[in-house]
């Protein structure tokens, strides 16, 4: 079995172009090669303004930069990066920004002012997944232009006519969809008037420590290093991303040798693992959360839009058993929207599994008969085990749970059409602030932005004000009372039922030192790993 996992990875790797040795008693990567393995099957898009997904997220970060960037040892505090210094205009609605002198993509263009304001129109107009996250600052594709003024080629002043501070603003500028492109580059493989995103799937155009040098969806995606990145050159001289679908497999391929870095293993995984010569196992914090959903809009079972049926379910997940017996401590019982490590976050756990007295909220409500429905769930490690115990535990009060098992792609692809019926999810805020999650589970304008709450079909006009309100506010304590009102609301009385926070753990060969990793998703640092 080792050694068919190992013939299959050393041919598929021939097809873009790099060769590893194979050998059923050892096979090490070679030197200067890091080699990561994990599920990568719900990857669309490698173009910024488009990808939105847990793994375009995490490799985003080393293919491009923006003007500024979280600190990935203290997410609150903001570093430059394209930008060495920014300053706040009067008005409280706009930012000045110097760029980095001497900053080139890594084709060798200099990054300039149109570079940033041509990035920045172009997501706000493609208006692909990520877009909301600019609409936050209530940038349209109808006034962006006007919001983007090049002041020389140094210079760009940005503004927004939302009413959110600078600070905020900046922090909306870390995101992944604010990444800065060439333009020149990007326009030079437009197609039909597209942007270049078409081009940009597969291809990249940024100023980051690594360069795409060839993608092979659902395969492997080789970064060759990008040394005259701003910043510090990365370490490595190639970086290749393996979709290894299975989690037994991508630990074989580590135990091995075959590969250096294994991500998305299962508990199983790391307890086969744990005392194995040349490997060890990190862990990082993660602000991922995890969440049942339901959605109201499904006509063919009315139960799924009966507050009843929500508060049954809060009692027949199985938190402690999942995070302390299934998961063995790679997950913690979270119970509110908000991870714990942000500020406002609720530590309180007013739920555990009852299924009595679930039953006893189902028989009241009139839904003491057989309820069936069918739960979309990643094809992936751990989720695949989490929707096993959840058919488990609901059944238990007479809700069958079936499961329906794919690619991240098709699951999203529901969600964003509303087809699906109850779903098992992940969140993770896309930026420092907890804007980022409320808007998400407690807002649902009439007309804007998808969000989760809107993908529940849940008509929220209060909560979305309050939501709306909290971002607004300018008084740190304001924000916090009100973020930790809503989090309450949506706790006791929502289509989601909150369940568990991410402990990230990956396990690596000894010889890895320097990977780095953050608690948001794009958070993830190749550039300084040596092996």
């Amino acid at each position: 079995m080792i050694q068919g996992a190992l013939r299959r990875f050393g041919y598929m790797l021939l097809g873009v172009g790099i060769v590893l040795p194979i050998s059923p008693a050892r096979a090490d990567t070679p030197p200067g090669i890091l080699v990561v393995v994990q599920a990568m099957d719900d990857l669309v898009s490698l173009d910024p303004a488009e990808g939105f997904e847990l793994s375009s997220e995490q490799l985003f970060g080393s293919i491009y930069q923006r003007l500024v960037q979280a600190d990935p040892a203290d997410p609150a505090t903001l570093q430059p990066v394209l930008a060495a210094s920014w300053a706040a205009g009067d008005n409280g609605r706009s930012l000045t920004f110097t760029l980095r002198a001497g900053a080139t993509f890594a084709n060798g263009d200099p990054v300039r002012a149109d570079d940033v304001i041509y990035s920045l129109s172009r997501a706000v107009k493609l208006n692909r997944s990520p877009a909301f996250i600019l609409n936050e600052l209530g940038w349209t594709a109808d006034n962006i232009d006007a919001q983007l003024v090049s002041v020389d080629a140094t210079h760009v002043c940005i503004s927004w006519p939302a009413s959110v501070s600078p600070e905020f603003a900046l922090h909306i500028l870390t995101t992944t969809v604010a990444s800065i492109v060439d333009k020149r580059e990007v326009l030079a493989h437009q197609q039909d008037g597209d942007q270049g995103n078409r081009w940009l799937k597969t291809h990249s155009a940024g100023s980051g420590p690594f360069r795409i040098r060839r993608y092979v969806s659902r395969e492997a995606l080789v970064l060759d290093a990008n040394p005259s990145s701003p910043g510090v050159a990365p370490r490595i001289k190639t970086l290749i991303i393996r979709n290894i679908a299975d989690a037994a497999t991508r630990r074989l391929l580590l135990e091995v040798g075959d590969a250096d870095i294994a991500r998305d293993l299962g508990p199983d995984q790391f307890t086969a693992l744990k005392g194995k010569p040349n490997i060890r196992i990190a862990q990082f914090p993660s602000a991922t959360v995890c969440y049942l959903l339901f959605n109201t809009t499904d006509r063919s079972n009315p139960a799924l839009a009966n507050p009843a049926f929500w508060q049954a379910a809060r009692w027949l997940v199985d938190y402690r058993g999942l995070a302390e017996d299934l998961l063995q401590g790679q997950f913690s019982v979270h119970q509110a929207f908000l991870a714990d490590g942000f500020p406002g976050a609720l530590d309180d756990t007013p739920y555990h599994f009852d299924p009595a007295r679930a039953k006893a909220v189902l028989a009241k409500a009139g839904l003491d008969h057989d309820i069936d429905l069918t739960l979309d769930v990643f094809n992936e490690e751990p989720f695949i085990d989490i929707a096993q115990s959840l058919q488990s535990s609901f059944a238990q009060a007479g809700i069958h749970l079936h499961l329906r098992i794919e690619a991240g792609a098709e699951v999203y692809a529901r969600l964003r059409s509303r087809t699906y019926q109850a779903a098992w999810l992940y969140w993770i805020p896309d930026y420092f602030d907890a804007h980022s999650t409320a808007s998400a589970f407690a807002s649902n304008p009439e007309q804007g932005s998808h969000t989760l709450a809107w993908r529940a079909g849940w008509s929220i006009p209060e909560l979305s004000a309050e939501t709306q309100q909290a971002v607004m506010s300018s008084d740190p304590a304001e924000r916090l009372r009100l973020y930790r009102d809503i989090q309450r609301k949506v706790q006791s009385d929502s289509p989601f039922v909150i369940a568990l926070q991410q402990r990230s753990q990956l396990a690596m060969r000894s010889n890895v030192r320097g990977y780095r990793q953050g608690l948001d998703a794009d958070m993830v640092y190749y550039d300084q790993v040596t092996k």
